[in-house]
């Protein structure tokens, strides 16, 4: 069993200035394709910005991270029932796909699809970035990219070859914290105290408790990274967004 590839990989945020060819992008993309989907349905659909312009009006609603205007493509890949349901509609069929149930269907799809696409990426010499920020304004990039009715932006990737061969390795929390046999088992505070040892222990980590003025790492999280008053702010704001799009 060979997993070197998935214990060595990085997240990419610095990248050279070699473009990516359409055809290679092509490719990759028609790979993901083959992922697996809700019920063969493949409701995603995936937006490829190239363009220095749109890449500029974008960066906003990703607040001006610089690698979505630094990278040679930006991809932002959508749940979409609007090809499925104008497909249902010409073929005399009546779809019933304006609730959550299927909105979870093709986050799911697009989720799935978009990670594929990260890995083929990444296994062809390829670097990515995850965006958390997408659905922070789901709105602002749905009328960026000219989104219709049914169509939501979900996850966005930067995409180039690498500026440099060392890039920064994330930590991972041990799988003892992570499996669960049978049956979930409820942790004690001791036992989640030792999952997360390795990460609060991490020089990179200390630092973060440090810049913030916390005592914790986990007040980093809470305090500065996802605040209460930022879920909920965003959460009402993307709400607000899927009522007009479902």
């Amino acid at each position: 069993m060979d997993l070197k590839y998935f214990f060595n990989r990085a997240t990419v945020r610095e990248y050279s200035e070699i473009d990516i060819k359409e055809s290679t992008l092509n490719e990759m993309i028609e790979a993901a394709c083959h992922a697996p989907t809700t019920g063969g349905m493949q409701l995603y659909s995936v937006v490829v910005t190239r363009d220095k312009a749109m890449k500029e009006k974008l960066a906003p609603c990703h607040f001006g991270q610089p690698m979505v205007t630094t990278a040679p493509v930006v991809l932002t890949f959508c749940a979409d029932f609007n090809r499925f349901v104008t497909w249902c509609e010409i073929s005399h069929a009546e779809p019933g796909y304006d609730n959550f149930q299927s909105l979870m269907s093709a986050i799911l799809d697009v989720t799935i699809f978009a990670q594929q696409f990260n890995t083929i990426a990444e296994m062809n010499g390829l670097g990515c970035c995850y965006l958390g920020t997408t659905t922070y304004n789901a709105q602002e990039i749905a009328q960026v990219l000219n989104l219709p009715h049914r169509v939501v932006p979900i996850i966005t990737l930067t995409l180039g070859y690498p500026k440099t061969k060392e890039q920064f390795r994330s930590d991972r929390l041990p799988i003892q914290g992570l499996i669960h046999q049978e049956q979930y088992h409820e942790l004690s505070g001791d036992e989640v105290k030792n999952i997360y040892h390795h990460k609060e222990s991490l020089d990179v980590n200390k630092a973060f408790i440090k810049e913030n003025n916390k005592q914790t790492l986990a007040q980093v999280f809470t305090d500065v990274r996802y605040p209460r008053e930022t879920n909920e702010l965003f959460s009402k704001k993307f709400l607000d967004f899927l009522k007009g799009y479902l």
